[in-house]
């Protein structure tokens, strides 16, 4: 997860009690599920101060030849060796608990987790967002999700209520209504999740957590993700895709992955082909939840040359 979003989110899905383990032009979003006329707060001169800043750092990225939205090219070759190697490190490890990183500091692997059954992506703005911000975003997390369907072959919808997926684009002054939104939303979660959500340190820019159910240790039920309103588009938009990704099963990153918004350097801000390679790797249902890395990695090996059209 880039822009320090990496630690709070995997942070996240150490801490929670049931099991916890960020496309350039989006599609118009369809007429009447944003309300004609919707009323919002002014933001607050820190809200405004922190739109501010991360102008600045998006500039700073930009000009660095960062936050690439071309999923790119030539230049980031990549082989059915690299998607094996990549695969397993994202989707068996957690870079930041506890449990994944032994006394030597290496991480150690854990099991295979993702959703098994339909995941309905619900987006909530906060009082703050206006009204323009949140057509446009709403539309993005849409055409997002219809994506994400088509390359997980997993069923993947958005709706307007009744989600399991819920993805709050909220600001600085919108931690109240989060907060109160989640204890309706999700009746068991414990007040260090909530806490999450209040007074978050500049340096990170987005999170998402999963929970699973009592069934299974490895089956997603719930998710939430929480993108900074005060972002400016491009960058909001890359914790979009990154966030919605992970929040499927993907939690780690990695910085040989490339080209990939799993790797902390930032140079792409958009899911690109490799990417989406990971994702339909891991709904293959040659891999179940609860695989170990060792148990998988057979199965990766024949997954990562088919997706590159490699003979076996």
């Amino acid at each position: 997860m880039r822009l320090g979003a990496a630690l709070l989110a995997l942070a996240a899905l150490a801490a929670c009690e049931e099991g916890m383990r960020s496309s350039p032009q989006p599609q118009a979003r369809p007429a009447g599920l944003v309300p004609a006329s919707v009323q919002t707060l002014p933001r607050s001169a820190a809200s405004q101060d922190l739109a501010r800043y991360y102008e600045k750092v998006q500039n700073d990225l930009l000009t660095r030849g960062l936050l690439r939205t071309d999923g790119g090219g030539p230049d980031t070759p990549y082989d059915a060796a690299d998607l094996e190697r990549n695969f397993e490190t994202i989707a068996f490890f957690d870079e930041y608990t506890q449990a994944s990183v032994t006394t030597t500091g290496r991480q150690s692997a854990g099991a295979l987790a993702r959703w098994s059954g339909p995941v309905r992506i619900n987006t909530e703005f906060g009082p703050s967002v206006a009204p323009d911000q949140r057509e446009r975003d709403g539309a993005s997390i849409e055409s997002y999700a219809a994506r994400l369907a088509r390359v997980t072959g997993h069923s993947i919808t958005s709706v307007r209520r009744g989600g399991n997926f819920h993805v709050f684009v909220a600001g600085e002054d919108d931690t109240a209504f989060v907060q109160g939104r989640l204890k309706k939303l999700l009746p068991g979660i414990g007040q260090a999740q909530l806490d999450l959500f209040d007074d978050l340190p500049r340096s990170f820019y987005c999170f998402v957590f999963a929970t699973t159910g009592g069934n299974s240790p490895y089956a997603y039920t719930s998710a939430v993700a929480l993108i900074r309103a005060e972002h400016p588009d491009l960058v909001r938009l890359s914790c979009i895709h990154e966030e919605m990704a992970q929040g499927l099963g993907l939690p780690n990153d990695s910085p040989a992955a490339r080209p990939s918004i799993f790797n902390d350097d930032d140079e792409f801000a958009l899911l690109t082909s490799h990417d989406e390679k990971l994702l339909a790797m891991l709904y293959d249902p040659r891999l179940t939840p609860g695989m170990t890395a060792a148990q998988a990695r057979p199965i990766v090996h024949i997954l990562a040359r088919e997706q590159m059209g490699q003979a076996l």
